[in-house]
């Protein structure tokens, strides 16, 4: 396994991010290349979220990650996975309704945007059982449950 080194901005003034090292350790298990590279991880707010999330992806709404594969110029290349930015409100508010701890569900928005810098996606049916497949081996690796499963248990009330 390379060596991924993460860049973390956090600007979120929020509290509940995990911290720097659990970030490392997420995205460097989900780094599957050969050389090693680096990935920014920013941690923003709903603002930031939504407006990038309208630039790129033609929807005005925050999202839970977006992902930013980096493109080298022809000739050039350099080391970078890219850039993930994960919106904090919307990772807590997702982790509560879908009664998930928020630490699960912020490990599987990392290592769901860092398979997304190196080609994975989930638009064809075909294409999500293999990224999600691989999502759920490596978050077992992390210690924590498929994502994709729904929680048996009710919310205490």
């Amino acid at each position: 396994m390379s060596e991924l080194t993460v860049d973390l901005q956090d600007v979120f003034t929020g509290d509940g991010v995990p911290g720097e090292k659990q970030f490392q350790a997420w995205a460097q298990l989900a780094w599957l290349g050969d050389e090693p590279s680096e990935v920014t991880i920013r941690i923003v707010d709903v603002p930031e979220s939504q407006a990038l999330n309208h630039q790129y992806r033609g929807k005005d709404k925050p999202t839970n990650v977006l992902s930013f594969p980096f493109e080298a110029p022809a000739g050039i290349t350099v080391p970078l996975a890219g850039d993930l930015v994960i919106c904090a409100p919307v990772v807590e508010k997702e982790a509560r309704e879908q009664h998930k701890e928020p630490v699960s569900h912020w490990a599987h928005m990392v290592v769901h945007g860092m398979l997304h810098l190196q080609g994975y996606d989930h638009i064809e049916d075909e294409e999500a059982e293999v990224m999600e497949a691989l999502e759920v081996r490596l978050l077992a690796q992390l210690g924590f449950g498929n994502p994709y499963q729904s929680e048996e248990t009710e919310p205490d009330s």
